[in-house]
């Protein structure tokens, strides 16, 4: 049983078709399985417009293996397959490669040379081959259409707290510490400075955040940005301040959930407004989760 798609971000109307699979899977004594491709098609057919990635694929693996799917196959996309016509791809692939008995899929799902297979061919071809067909209706999260679009530009947009409603879990990045100019501890509040191979990050200001730390989550407050009143750094930082935990942990990989923001990166006329400012953040972080009992 497989459910066909790029899965960026595995948001509520990703969940969705993967119970479904898993669902049916385990009634017909099958395997479950998802399809997916690298790198993202528009990065090959349209690279200029193609969009920032919610998650690598490694992230997307283990969120797919944790949300109980059996196996993983991920189709290389070249120039060369996106030429392939819709029925080329579903013998090469789903038949003579997978040998699938059933197929599910978004409601919009497109495939095949110029996005020209829709639903109603995948099923024409699944009863010319031998397989079913089925998809799943969008999932609507109160007045929203849940996708990966959306979420990524609320994300873009800072809203991470709205794009978090719409995944069904906090929007987070991966990321080794590294060693930074060591201005959060001359402040008394010592930082995380996190490099991630995410591509996607929130833009430049102050969020509440999770960062788990050898798999346990603590609250935190992060911020993303260019440390304006100093002027010392030439690129965006990722800078954690962990709640309670004042450890060593460079060479560390941590992951960092966004949970809301609290404010915009702004200048400050001197270290002790900053330092004022980041005690206030911090209290407001805290008020906030201790109503979420992070």
């Amino acid at each position: 049983m497989l459910a066909l798609g790029n899965f960026d971000g595995l948001h509520r109307g990703h969940i969705k078709i993967i119970e479904r699979v898993r669902r049916v899977a385990a009634e017909r004594s099958g395997t479950s399985l998802v399809l997916t491709f690298d790198p993202h098609p528009p990065r090959i057919v349209r690279p200029d417009k193609a969009p920032l990635l919610l998650m690598t694929l490694e992230q997307k693996i283990e969120a797919l293996a944790k949300a109980g799917i059996q196996g993983v196959a991920v189709v290389r996309f070249t120039l060369e397959l996106s030429r392939w016509e819709p029925e080329t791809f579903v013998k090469t692939v789903l038949v003579d490669w997978l040998r699938v008995a059933e197929v599910w899929v978004g409601a919009d799902f497109l495939f095949g040379r110029d996005r020209s297979g829709n639903f109603s061919l995948l099923r024409t071809l699944g009863l010319q081959y031998g397989f079913r067909a089925e998809k799943i209706d969008s999932v609507r999260y109160k007045d929203f259409v849940v996708s990966s679009t959306r979420i990524r530009r609320l994300v873009a947009e800072g809203r991470v707290d709205e794009a978090g409603a719409l995944l069904g879990h906090h929007f987070f990045i991966d990321g080794t510490v590294v060693k930074g100019a060591g201005r959060g501890r001359e402040l008394g509040v010592p930082t995380a400075n996190i490099q991630t191979p995410n591509e996607l990050t929130p833009p430049h200001g102050v969020y509440a955040t999770t960062i788990t730390i050898d798999g346990v989550v603590y609250p935190s407050v992060t911020n993303v940005g260019l440390r304006p009143t100093f002027d010392d750094v030439p690129r965006t930082t990722i800078e954690a301040h962990a709640l309670g935990v004042d450890r060593d942990l460079y060479g560390q990989t941590v992951r960092l959930g966004f949970v809301q923001r609290l404010r915009d990166e702004r200048r400050f006329p001197d270290v002790d407004a900053l330092k004022a400012q980041i005690e206030a953040d911090v209290r407001r972080a805290k008020r906030l989760f201790d109503r979420l009992s992070v």
